[in-house]
């Protein structure tokens, strides 16, 4: 879920005769729990559907939050009231937020993804999923793609892998008329370039060459796809194929700050591998104290 909220304010005091901020604010907003613990009132209408108890969630540390997170809707923007059973209760939250206090938060919900309609299509069998139309399994794909790029981000790697991979399985066994085999592929390449990245996070760097060279062949000047092989590559200490492939990687673009880096890491390992083999070249050749090379009869 892609959002943001404002730092609290406290609201516990009173700055009016006999009326708390609270109490004033409370007055015109909507109660959200039935005990008036979450206190509503919208600024922005949002669109579509409600949040789902199944969509993935970022960041949420209070109770009230999430309840607050459940009735709203894309693009909508709300400030919520939290009594203190909702949000940071008797202990508080030092130094900022005193215990048994009252809090205002302003939420803007961007986006959301709902995973429960794409884990009911992928537990369907494949004769099932071929019933649906081509837009219904790219719309999943790029559920989990896009899951798993929330995933990713928390630094879950093996499980953001997972869902790429789903999402591969469903477009690799979609069969698609001619005229809409390019929507079909352009979803590989993205699901093929995450999983690259996830295996190489991973340390899997084989792996993560195989899904790059995949990538590649869909769009054989995919800057990205070439960097992630590169990448690979130099993990493998196959320092040629590395090259080979970071350097075409600059040709698409010259003044990508990754590549280059890359490149002169390369040149770096390189140099000390050479290195390293003139030393054990050296002493497998250097004389003995007898005078012959070392290793000879």
């Amino acid at each position: 879920m892609g959002g943001s909220a404002r730092n609290p304010g406290v609201l516990e005091g009173v700055d009016a005769p006999g009326q708390s901020p609270y109490q004033r604010l409370s007055q015109r907003m909507l109660d959200i729990t039935g005990d008036r613990g979450v206190l509503k009132d919208v600024i922005r209408e949002g669109t579509g559907d409600l949040v789902t108890p199944d969509a993935s969630v970022l960041d949420i540390t209070l109770w009230g939050m999430e309840l607050g997170l459940l009735s709203m809707r894309r693009g909508e923007l709300a400030r919520f009231l939290f009594k203190p059973t909702y949000a940071y209760g008797t202990l508080g939250c030092p130094p900022l937020i005193p215990p048994n206090t009252t809090v205002l938060f302003e939420i803007e919900l961007l986006d959301f993804l709902d995973s429960a309609e794409s884990d009911k299509f992928c537990a369907l069998s494949a004769e099932q999923q071929d019933q649906f139309p081509l837009q219904k399994v790219l719309k999943v794909a790029t559920t989990e793609r896009e899951f798993g790029n929330y995933l990713f981000r928390q630094n879950r790697f093996y499980d953001a892998k997972v869902r790429y991979k789903r999402a591969l399985v469903l477009l690799h066994r979609r069969l698609a008329p001619p005229e809409e085999q390019h929507l079909v592929e352009a979803a590989k390449l993205l699901v093929l370039l995450n999983l690259s990245f996830a295996y190489l996070k991973l340390d899997r760097p084989a792996m993560a060459l195989r899904y790059g060279e995949q990538a590649l062949i869909i769009d054989q000047k995919n800057a990205k796809a070439l960097f992630r092989c590169g990448q690979a590559c130099l993990l493998l200490t196959e320092y040629q194929q590395a090259r080979d492939f970071l350097v075409r990687a600059q040709k698409e673009q010259p003044f990508n700050h990754d590549i280059n880096n890359e490149l002169k890491k390369l040149a770096s390992y390189y140099r000390d591998y050479t290195d390293r083999e003139k030393e054990m070249c050296h002493r497998m050749f250097a004389p003995c104290a007898d005078g012959a090379p070392v290793g000879e009869n």
